[in-house]
């Protein structure tokens, strides 16, 4: 198993996180309901930690995803214009190729803001 940070186990991890706030919010309201403590059940304080923790992976994925996009698109442009100024437009191709790859994948792990 890989240490890099995956968008997949994040999601995972975020939805399992949620599901047991869930649960840990049903026992809790059972609980109290018959006069029981009105503290956060363990399910509570788990699952939000998980979830936490996915949503935090999530994050580090995108940006790790951006930075790559960055450095598709920077080597690109160069071998783009390498390309063109000394004619290999076999080069030229797939330097725009790659600077588009890496637009693309900017695009798709750019971080989204909530207001």
């Amino acid at each position: 198993m890989s240490n890099e940070p995956s968008k997949t186990n994040g999601q995972i991890n975020s939805l399992v996180g949620s599901a047991k706030v869930l649960v840990g919010n049903t026992i809790e309201t059972a609980y109290q309901a018959v006069g029981g403590s009105s503290e956060p059940s363990s399910w509570t304080t788990a699952g939000q930690k998980q979830h936490d923790q996915g949503e935090a992976e999530i994050t580090a994925a995108k940006a790790q995803g951006y930075v790559e996009g960055v450095g598709d698109r920077l080597e690109g442009k160069k071998d783009s214009i390498v390309g063109a100024i000394t004619g290999d437009k076999s080069q030229q191709t797939s330097g725009n190729l790659q600077h588009d790859k890496g637009e693309a994948q900017m695009e798709i792990n750019k971080r989204e803001y909530t207001v």
